[in-house]
């Protein structure tokens, strides 16, 4: 018995199959094999094509099967993991109205601040624990506001995974994490935010059928099981936004528990058993995978938009004929502070921990005579660990107090210059696993489909890999003051 885990990240799709019998993944797939585009059409504006997404979710479910290593026929069900946030829109025919607008995109910030003015600071942070922001409710207000055409020929909104459950089984769903995560949900009242749906007009009409999170969100239609050497009528049985879903594929389940990921964004992500919030909404608190009306489990979450998207950006301008491994070679050779070159890494859309601000990256202190490839990526991934740090304090003073952080082996924790100096900077250990966002969506829809008894029997299996230890916090500590006081000064003038 098999289990299908798709991971629908920014950069591309990741799937893989799991064994039920012993939760090992079997074999796993990435399509395409460059990364997607973000298309920009203004600055701090980025979108994605929801066609495009579904056609490299069919090409990479082939390019699986094709392994050899399983029989497609015995998957009995579907997972989904997504990049949180966006905007997808559709009209009666579930056809695709515009590209959807991603979480990157900026565009809606002063919407968002309007909202969060209008109805009330403290009534917006105590119902829904954040400020509407720049998140899936206040795209949708922008395309009200700027293409009436569009809004008004929309029939359903979804966020990314909803989209593509849809595009497998003709049915459209959504769940009170993903309505969290777009900003809709009430958590005071335990219901669909009327302040959110009023301020902007949005009509409930357009909000899907609400289910729970681990359920059965349709049957996999004959015509695409056919096209992809499935089983017609396997349930998809788990949705969840990229970062929770992360958390579930570590094992991060209880209050306490602390997760981080460093892909494309990068993120901590700590399980609190209370209704909590920063009052400056620079981090955030959204459902998680486990919260139900007896348990109020949510998520609190930092964001860094400018994580790997930073370092594909440097791989590509300064080393395109290298891979990644070879980059993090160069940077080991670099010495701790990379020789004083120093990089802020927030080019990637307005940063929600610096309220809000998009401050655009940079590259500062550099010497003509001293620098080279070394030093610059050394900087980079030194930049976006600092980075973290100033996010996890920001965690710290609402209560978050993380003795260990767990992590999968990927992405930039496969650097092991990334990796220590993440723990060196933050002066916490971390444990690195193998699993990934496809996986535990395979192991999401295992607990889905009722194949687990609960979600501890799913990970029973679960092994950490590596421990990694703070070595060198005292050298750190004097290079990631003189970074923060870089930032701040650049704030101050923002």
């Amino acid at each position: 018995m098999y289990l299908l885990g798709i991971d629908l990240g920014t950069s591309s799709i990741k799937v893989a199959v799991v064994d039920a019998a012993t939760q090992k993944n079997i074999a796993t797939a990435q399509y395409p094999e460059k990364e997607t585009a973000i298309k920009s059409l203004q600055s701090g504006w980025a979108e994605q094509s929801p066609d495009e997404w579904w056609e490299n979710v069919q090409q990479a479910i082939l390019k699986l099967n094709s392994t050899g290593l399983f029989d497609p026929k015995e998957i009995k069900a579907i997972g989904i993991a997504y990049q949180m946030h966006g905007l997808v829109v559709v009209d009666q025919n579930q056809q695709v109205l515009r590209d959807s607008i991603i979480w990157c995109d900026s565009r809606a910030v002063e919407l968002g601040n309007s909202a969060f003015d209008a109805i009330g600071h403290e009534k917006s942070l105590k119902q829904l624990l954040n400020s509407p922001g720049n998140f899936t409710a206040s795209k949708l207000a922008w395309v009200k506001a700027n293409e009436p055409d569009i809004y008004n020929c929309i029939d359903k909104i979804m966020l990314p995974g909803d989209f593509i459950a849809m595009k497998l089984t003709g049915e459209i769903t959504t769940s009170i994490s993903a309505l969290s995560e777009g900003i809709f949900w009430d958590f005071e009242n335990h219901e669909i935010s009327k302040d959110v749906m009023d301020y902007y007009g949005i009509s409930r009409n357009l909000i899907p059928t609400v289910k729970p999170l681990f359920s059965e969100h349709g049957y996999l239609k004959t015509d695409i099981a056919n096209a992809l050497n499935l089983t017609a009528g396997i349930p998809v049985a788990y949705k969840s936004g990229d970062q929770p879903n992360n958390a579930l594929s570590l094992n991060v389940l209880k209050p306490g528990e602390v997760a981080a990921t460093a892909g494309t964004s990068g993120v901590i992500y700590g399980v609190s058993d209370e209704l909590t919030y920063d009052k400056q909404s620079r981090v955030n608190t959204f459902a998680h995978v486990t919260y139900s009306g007896e348990k109020k489990h949510t998520g609190v979450l930092l964001c860094i938009n400018g994580t790997g998207s930073m370092y594909r950006w440097a791989k590509h301008n300064f080393a395109p004929l290298s891979s990644y491994a070879e980059l993090n070679i160069q940077a080991s050779k670099s010495p701790i502070g990379s020789n004083g070159l120093k990089v802020l890494p927030f080019g990637n859309g307005a940063e929600r921990m610096l309220n809000n601000q998009y401050t655009g990256a940079e590259l500062l202190g550099i010497d003509l005579n001293l620098h080279n490839q070394s030093d610059i990526f050394r900087a980079i991934q030194e930049g976006i660990a600092f980075a973290f740090r100033y996010g996890l304090d920001i965690m710290r003073e609402n209560g978050m107090q993380p003795k260990v952080i767990r992590a999968g082996k990927a992405n930039l924790f496969l650097s092991e210059v990334f990796a220590q100096t993440f723990v060196d900077v933050t002066g916490i250990p971390v444990e690195l696993y193998e699993n990934d966002g496809s996986v535990g969506a395979a192991l999401g829809a295992g607990i889905g489909a009722s194949i687990f008894k609960s979600a501890e029997e799913a990970f029973s299996n679960h092994k950490v890999i590596k421990t990694l230890m703070p070595q060198h916090s005292a050298e750190y500590e004097p290079v990631y003051q003189d970074w923060k006081e870089i930032l701040e000064k650049q704030l101050a003038t923002g």
